[in-house]
């Protein structure tokens, strides 16, 4: 647990770090996503970015459990 939380820390560190780099990356504005404009409603589905990161996340999780 002790080691978990110490790499959580270091993560969020390191992605503090690199925001102003990670905040160019077109995460949210992928093919697939979805966006609604009307008038005083904007309803937005990112539907391809979440398949994204569920997979990177995925992957991710799948390499430490190795």
């Amino acid at each position: 647990m002790q080691k978990t939380l110490i790499l959580v820390g270091i993560g969020l560190i390191v992605i503090g770090a690199l925001w102003p780099w990670l905040i160019k990356l077109p995460l949210g504005r992928l093919p697939g996503d979805i966006v609604i404009n009307k008038p005083n409603v904007k309803v937005f589905f990112p539907i391809t970015t979440m398949i994204v990161l569920s997979l990177l996340i995925s992957l991710i999780l799948w390499i430490f459990r190795r």
